[in-house]
């Protein structure tokens, strides 16, 4: 039986933990990421002179703007649309002691105000050149704002790919279980029923893994049970052969005699007619068997009854098969405490299997000695003993087997079990039910 899957094994949980881990796992490294991309670009943009050389070229670009505008320094429109063209700088001009121009106040007409200019001892100052004379600008540029964002974008990639990678290598390993069971599968279908299927985790992959194991196993031992049934059938065919070759024989010897009157008075010629009789009941037998034997074996699986104790069961029909022993001149010594168990049978089937047993004692058993009939209990199993004693060998019957292997089938169907065991004179046959306590 496949196992059952915890929530905490399953695949979907798998998942969300790996999710959940590498999400964590990305947003530490982004943090990380983070704060040394920002120690390098303060180190770079403090201690170098990219902030000056970056000034320098926006105040050329303003110097040319002025130039090919012919800008006065009261043109606040004009400047006012080339910082905004410029996006990342804010500009003040000063001229003549007052400021005449503030980027972050573009709207205000400053000269008409009278500001005194400011001059700030962090602030850089520009000569430029207008068409109303020369002005002082001090500009202000956001250069690093764009060494963050670029940082900031590098690092979101770079964790970004890291929670991909650290998904992919962790469904890579299911990936190649998955790949793995499709390769033994494909070996399966091909034949080698040996090759054992890999179980790996406790996920819903290994469970499907446990029912493919199962199902190799069950095909494995279904083949074997065929083969088996092969060779049997094979070996009760040959029996059955050489069983039905020596009476056929002797009725057409016994036959040919009486045609050609080769007899010696009428008591021979009773003689022989009794010896054909026999021969051809032994012939009867011997189909009747193989009849038996056949239509077991291509039965289907049986329908068993209820539960019912084996008192209830089996106490008329071995009191039936004791007293037609009896009749038929068998001491039957039957010491069996009935067991507490019930049991679920095929009555059909056990009143067929009662029928081949009490033929084969009729036929092997030595009369001189009681048939024992006793109970047995084996684990979660109960059952029946049969023991007897053959006849001795010049009253041996032959014997082809197949009443007690339709008995084995029989007990087999219906999940139970038959054995038989023989030493020197003693035979045993024991017939076991899977029980369920009362």
């Amino acid at each position: 039986m496949a196992r059952t899957t915890s929530k905490k094994d399953s695949i979907y949980f798998q998942l969300l933990r790996l999710l959940v881990i590498s999400a964590f796992a990305a947003v530490l490294v982004f943090f990380v990421l983070n704060r040394a991309g920002d120690r390098l670009i303060e180190n770079f943009y403090y201690n170098s002179d990219y902030e000056e050389r970056k000034n320098e070229s926006y105040i050329r670009k303003l110097q040319q703007y002025i130039d090919q505008n012919e800008l006065s320094s009261r043109d606040a429109d004009a400047l006012k649309s080339w910082v905004q063209k410029q996006q990342i700088v804010s500009i003040r001009v000063n001229k003549d002691g007052m400021q005449v121009f503030d980027s972050v106040y573009p709207d205000q007409e400053l000269w008409e105000e009278d500001i005194e200019a400011n001059d700030y001892g962090w602030e850089v100052y520009y000569t430029v050149s207008f068409a109303d004379g020369e002005a002082r600008v001090s500009i202000t540029g956001m250069y690093a704002y764009q060494f963050y964002n670029y940082a900031m974008l590098a690092e979101l990639a770079l964790s970004f790919v890291l929670f991909l990678l650290l998904v992919l290598f962790g469904i890579r390993s299911k990936m190649a279980y998955i790949l793995k069971l499709s390769d033994e599968v494909e070996i399966l279908e091909g034949g080698s029923l040996d090759y054992k299927i890999t179980v790996k985790g406790k996920d819903e992959l290994a469970a499907l893994a446990e029912g493919l194991e199962s199902m190799r196993l069950s095909f494995q031992e279904l083949i074997r049970q065929e083969a088996r049934m092969v060779q049997e059938n094979q070996k009760i065919v040959t029996e059955m052969s050489h069983d039905l070759r020596t009476p056929v024989t002797s009725i057409m010897l016994y036959t040919e005699i009486l045609k050609k009157g080769s007899y010696k008075g009428e008591g021979q010629w009773k003689e022989y007619v009794e010896k054909i009789d026999r021969k051809a009941r032994r012939m009867k037998q011997l189909t009747d068997h193989l009849f038996e034997y056949s239509l077991t074996a291509g039965e289907e699986e049986v329908q068993l009854e209820e539960p019912e104790t084996c008192e209830t069961l089996f106490y008329d029909l071995f009191s039936e098969t004791c007293s037609y022993l009896k009749q038929q001149g068998f001491e039957v010594s039957f010491q069996v405490e009935w067991p507490q168990s019930r049991l679920r049978i095929s009555t059909d089937y056990v009143m067929r299997i009662m029928d081949n047993l009490t033929s084969n004692i009729m036929k092997y058993a030595d009369t001189s000695m009681p048939v024992a009939v006793s109970a047995v209990e084996e684990g979660n199993m109960v059952g029946f003993l049969f023991e007897n004693k053959v006849k001795k060998p010049e009253e041996e019957t032959e014997s082809n087997g197949i009443g007690i292997q339709s008995v084995k089938n029989m007990m087999a169907k219906m999940k139970g079990k038959c054995m038989t065991e023989q030493k020197g004179e003693r035979f045993r046959v024991l017939l076991l039910f899977p029980g369920q306590t009362v």
